[in-house]
C-alpha cells in the first residue's frame, strides 16, 4: 500500500509542475499586456515590466516563480488591486467558495445516494419513476436557474434566509447557494448509483452473497454498495473541484465575493499572477482529489492496488 501511494504522490507532482509550466507559457502568448492603459509610455511600460521582472527571458519568470511559489508566495496584482499580494486576494475569497462547495458535494452526494438507492431497489416502480424524473430535471436545468428559484421563493417571498450573501450571517447565506450548485451533483450522483446497483444486484457475486444466507441492509450496504462505490467516486471526484471553486453565475446572483469573480477579472485584465495562481489552486485541488480517488480505489478493492503495483 505504501509503494502504491508513494508512486500517486510522486506521478501528482510531476503532474503539478507540468501544469504551471504549461499555464506559464500559455499566459505569456496572449496577445496583449498587463499594462494596456493607454496613457503610459513605451519607456513607462519597459519600466513595469523591468519593475517585475517581465523583461527576464521566460525559462528565468518560471524558475524565480516555482521558487517563490513554493515559498507560498504567488507575487501580487498587476490590475485588479495593484501591488496587493496574491495570497491575500485568494485569501478573503476561497474560503467562502470552498465553504458553499463543500455544502454543495456534501447534500448533493447524501440526496443523490439517497434517490439511487431507492430507485435501484424498487425498480419499475413508481419510486423509480419519482426519483428518475428528479435527476432529470437535476441534470438538465442549470443551476443558475435554482439559484433563481430559490432567491424568489425562500429568500424574496418567504424571507427565510439572506437574497444576497453577507459576511455577518455566513451560514444562512450559504444554504441557498449550495443548495443550487448541488442539483447537479445530486442528479448525477443518483443516476449513476441507480445504473450500478442494478448492475450490481443482478451480478453473480449477488447471488452468491444471498445462496450464503446474506440478506436485508447487510447484503446492500457491505457487498452491493461497496461494488458501485468505485465509479460514483469516479463521477464526483471532478464535481467536487467544480463546486468548491465556485460558479461564477451563482456567485453574481447571490453576490458571493467568490474566486469565481476573481478569477474572470484577471482574465479580463491580462492579470498574469492572478491567473496562473486560480489555475494552480484549481490544479492542485483537482490533482489532490483525484490523488484521494486512486487512493480510494485501493481500499474499496484491493484488486485494483495490486494490478497498479504490478505495473
Amino acid at each position: 500500500m505504501k509503494k502504491y501511494i508513494l508512486k500517486r504522490v510522486l506521478t501528482s507532482i510531476g503532474t503539478l509542475l507540468a501544469i504551471i509550466l504549461v499555464l506559464f507559457i500559455l499566459m505569456h502568448l496572449m496577445p496583449g499586456s498587463p499594462f494596456n492603459d493607454e496613457k503610459l509610455s513605451e519607456d513607462q511600460r519597459q519600466v513595469l515590466y523591468s519593475k517585475y521582472g517581465l523583461d527576464q527571458p521566460i525559462v528565468v519568470q518560471f524558475g524565480q516563480y516555482v521558487v517563490n511559489m513554493c515559498k507560498g508566495d504567488f507575487g501580487v496584482s498587476y490590475n485588479i488591486s495593484k501591488n496587493t499580494p496574491i495570497s491575500q486576494l485568494i485569501q478573503s475569497r476561497l474560503p467562502i467558495s470552498i465553504r458553499i462547495g463543500f455544502f454543495a458535494v456534501l447534500l448533493g452526494a447524501l440526496v443523490g445516494l439517497i434517490l439511487g438507492l431507492i430507485a435501484a431497489l424498487k425498480k419499475d416502480t413508481i419510486l423509480d419513476t419519482i426519483c428518475t424524473i428528479i435527476s432529470v430535471i437535476g441534470v438538465s436545468v442549470p443551476s443558475y436557474v435554482f439559484a433563481l428559484g430559490l432567491s424568489f421563493t425562500l429568500g424574496f417571498k418567504w424571507k427565510l434566509f439572506p437574497m444576497l450573501y453577507s459576511t455577518a450571517d455566513e451560514l444562512n447565506s450559504s444554504v441557498m447557494p449550495s443548495i443550487a450548485l448541488s442539483m447537479f451533483t445530486m442528479a448525477s450522483i443518483a443516476r449513476f448509483t441507480r445504473t450500478e446497483m442494478i448492475e450490481v444486484l443482478g451480478s453473480e457475486y449477488m447471488l452468491l452473497a444471498e445462496s450464503k444466507g446474506l440478506s436485508g441492509r447487510k447484503l446492500i450496504f457491505s457487498h452491493a454498495l461497496r461494488n458501485a462505490l468505485i465509479p460514483i467516486i469516479t463521477v464526483l471526484a471532478p464535481l467536487i473541484v467544480d463546486l468548491m471553486t465556485g460558479s461564477l453565475v451563482v456567485e453574481k446572483i447571490f453576490a458571493i465575493p467568490g474566486v469565481g469573480s476573481l478569477l474572470v477579472n484577471a482574465i479580463q485584465s491580462n492579470d498574469y499572477n492572478v491567473v496562473i495562481a486560480l489555475s494552480f489552486i484549481y490544479s492542485a485541488m483537482y490533482i489532490a482529489i483525484m490523488l484521494v480517488v486512486d487512493i480510494l480505489y485501493g481500499i474499496i478493492d484491493p484488486r485494483i492496488r495490486l494490478g497498479k503495483e504490478g505495473d
